[in-house]
């Protein structure tokens, strides 16, 4: 039986054993760093500060026969980081407070930080304009007038980022979404579910 021929010996290119070794040293180190950032999380357990609406009060709610409306309302906001070992920031605060979808006013606020474990509160003394209503806004107006209660929507945003120890730095937008169902005798109420959420 004839002895097989074999060709020349093929040996692999140097270029192709580089590329090998050099994607070998990045999966390690994509594992390592994982792994790393894992458990710094594991450590640190970071949580996402947050705003909170703590006290509300109506000053002023007034609406005369010139379907003209005038609102004066009292806000405290809290920014709140729980982190023991994040200093936390705020920035692009806005929210609007809205009446039955009428405007009443914008809440800002200039970027600010807020310590670990500690809260900033962020007082709002809101007085609109002479805002004219519809005659079908009137009617809700004047049935808050006769309730003695006003409801008014705060909604808005802001960003939020903090430090985390030596996983870097995180970043989230956070969205309030709360209705203030508010007395007309001045009395202050303290909402228990008006907080921001993560986007």
């Amino acid at each position: 039986m004839p002895e097989p021929v074999l060709g020349p010996e093929r040996r692999t290119n140097p270029l192709i054993w580089c590329v090998a070794i050099l994607c070998t040293f990045i999966t390690l180190a994509v594992i390592i760093t994982g792994l790393v950032v894992f458990i710094g999380y594991m450590i640190v357990r970071p949580k996402l500060p947050q705003m909170s609406v703590v006290r509300a009060n109506v000053d002023n709610f007034s609406y005369d026969m010139s379907s003209n409306l005038i609102v004066k309302v009292s806000i405290v906001i809290n920014a709140e980081n729980d982190n023991a070992k994040a200093h936390a920031s705020f920035y692009e605060t806005i929210f609007t407070l809205t009446f039955h979808g009428v405007k009443v006013a914008y809440l800002k606020a200039d970027p600010f930080d807020v310590p670990q474990n500690s809260s900033i509160p962020l007082y709002y003394l809101v007085e609109s304009t002479s805002i004219s209503l519809t005659p079908e806004e009137g009617e809700v107006a004047e049935m808050s007038l006769d309730q003695k209660q006003v409801v008014l929507d705060l909604k808005g945003n802001t960003r939020t980022r903090w430090r985390v120890g030596f996983i870097g730095s995180v970043k989230f937008w956070l969205h309030l979404n709360c209705q203030l169902k508010l007395p007309l005798d001045g009395s202050t109420i303290y909402p228990k579910k008006c907080s921001t959420k993560s986007r």
